[in-house]
């Protein structure tokens, strides 16, 4: 399975909110998806010694919240994207262009 994630977007928080710096945005194609997602973004920066402080959705996989303090990283299912539109609700909080 290809984990990688579409439609990754990054929002500064800084100035917006005090509950966090950054929130990282991303989307899988499905529930199974979007569960490899997340818990290969918890292996990889768990491998560097920065472990999650909390994580919720994973077992459903529709929409994933794993909280590392500074930044939170939300893996959708896109319908649950669509929904909530977190990147309208942030409205405030600039985009930050992303390279790979």
């Amino acid at each position: 399975m290809d984990n990688k994630a579409a439609d990754v977007v990054l929002l500064d928080l800084h100035g917006v909110t005090d509950m966090t710096d950054y929130f990282v945005i991303a989307s899988g194609t499905s529930d199974t998806h979007v569960r490899g997602i997340a818990k290969q973004i918890l292996a990889k920066l768990g491998a560097t010694g920065m472990d999650a402080v909390a994580v919720e959705g994973l077992s459903p996989g529709q929409w994933v919240v794993i909280d590392y303090l500074d930044f939170v990283v939300h893996v959708f299912h896109p319908s649950l994207r669509s929904f909530y539109q977190l990147e309208r609700l942030w409205g405030d909080a600039p985009a930050l262009e992303l390279t790979r």
